[in-house]
């Protein structure tokens, strides 16, 4: 069973916003196996909207469209597909009494006849009502393929594919099943990892593939087959996992669709009763930001002081203007201080502290561009790493959080 994805606004187009729904519901389509054979952006113009969903039928079953069903002028996104299905508009009231209960219960301002016009809509379409927003979303039979509109808002979107249009699409198809397993390495790259497991790709069945996603400091494998029999497919993939593991034991870090590493340090942390914080510079807090953002955090995670200047490091981590003369604001010594520093003022087991020049340009008596250490406070004492991160700044702030997860990891086991 195949899908096409059309979003749709001019925002998209412009760059003013990220495509983040297309991402997320490729996802959840291909959970229920669903392939995605094409992603499109399109503007707020109906013969943009009638060209893509054409095009879309002649290589998909299914068609979902987010984007363009709010009140306002520029949403034309139900008028143009109830034109196209030869369908009009009528109106429900059960959910024109949602819309206005969504007023009067959230919204401080009247309740406008454009947002009343919401709750007009195709007649012959199948409606599901948007537990979080004013605007619905719509399902078009059209011979013997499906069109969906959703709004843009992403969490609307979520609830309704979640709560409604995933099951719905169970019902209407019959689906083979996707298996994807996602195996996490940390510390080498992906031609080294290539030729290491080059012997166990090659005796890969053809029902299952491997591909090489790298990023900042990490490399995953992916491991993917659909067919028929779940059951099978976990069997095949099973065993071709337990045959690489012990190939690349020493950089694996579990699987990604079991928990990120931020998931698994935490869980580990939990389990120990240990407590977490960190001491940013050059990373600027994203460490932190990537611990709080899955629940349960505050059960191991104490907080984070990003100490950018050498004043806030002094004053707030107690690293003596000495030890910055001395060795320099970017080094081991100051890495060191501050992970010390962090678990003290935090009264947690384990710290992270991180220093390092980011660029894009080198300040007299600082170091080179991409030049990052790091420092892990455990109960039994504190270590350190220099990395050379590269020269761009984005890749040294990413590849410096994903070096600090995984030398974190290694301390906790």
């Amino acid at each position: 069973m195949r899908a096409e994805l059309i979003s749709i606004g001019d925002e998209i187009l412009i760059g003013q916003i990220v495509n983040t729904n297309a991402t997320y519901m490729a996802k959840a389509l291909n959970a229920i196996g669903v392939e995605v054979v094409q992603i499109t952006s399109i503007s707020d113009a109906k013969e943009h909207i009638v060209k893509s969903l054409e095009a879309a039928f002649t290589r998909a079953d299914i068609v979902l469209f987010t984007g363009g069903l709010g009140p306002t002028n520029d949403d034309i996104t139900k008028h143009t597909l109830t034109d196209y299905f030869n369908d009009r508009l009528v109106w429900y009231p059960d959910i024109l009494e949602h819309i206005e209960a969504i007023f009067k219960k959230y919204v401080a301002t009247p309740i406008a006849e454009t947002n009343r016009q919401q709750a007009m809509l195709p007649e012959k379409a199948r409606i599901f009502k948007n537990a979080f927003g004013t605007a619905s979303g719509m399902w078009f039979d059209h011979n013997d393929k499906v069109v969906v509109s959703l709004p843009g808002v992403p969490y609307e979107m979520k609830s309704l594919l979640e709560n409604g249009i995933l099951k719905a699409l169970q019902q209407r198809f019959e689906m083979p099943h996707i298996l994807h397993k996602t195996l996490l390495t940390y510390g080498l790259g992906e031609s080294v990892i290539a030729e290491r497991i080059a012997d166990w790709e090659a005796k890969l069945p053809p029902t299952i593939k491997l591909a090489y996603l790298p990023s900042l400091g990490r490399v995953r494998l992916r491991l993917s087959t659909k067919g028929k029999d779940l059951n099978e497919l976990q069997s095949q993939m099973d065993e071709q996992i337990a045959a690489v593991l012990p190939l690349i034991e020493d950089i694996y870090f579990g699987l990604e669709e079991e928990h990120p590493i931020e998931v698994q340090i935490g869980q580990r942390l939990k389990e120990s009763k240990y407590t977490l914080s960190c001491a940013e510079s050059c990373t600027g807090g994203t460490i932190a930001s990537r611990i709080t953002a899955h629940a349960g955090a505050s059960q191991f995670f104490k907080g984070s002081a990003v100490t950018y200047a050498p004043s806030a490091k002094a004053h707030f981590l107690g690293v003596t203007p000495e030890v910055i003369d001395e060795h320099g604001v970017v080094s081991a010594a100051v890495a060191k201080a501050m992970a010390l520093g962090a678990q003290k003022e935090f009264k947690t087991d384990y710290a992270i502290g991180v220093t390092g020049n980011a660029g894009p340009t080198t300040e007299e008596g600082t170091a080179a561009v991409g030049a990052v250490f790091i420092a892990i406070a455990t109960p039994n004492g504190v270590f350190v790493e220099y990395f050379m991160m590269g020269n761009h700044r984005e890749r040294v702030i990413q590849k410096s959080v994903n070096k600090a997860f995984e030398m974190l990891y290694r301390a906790l086991v």
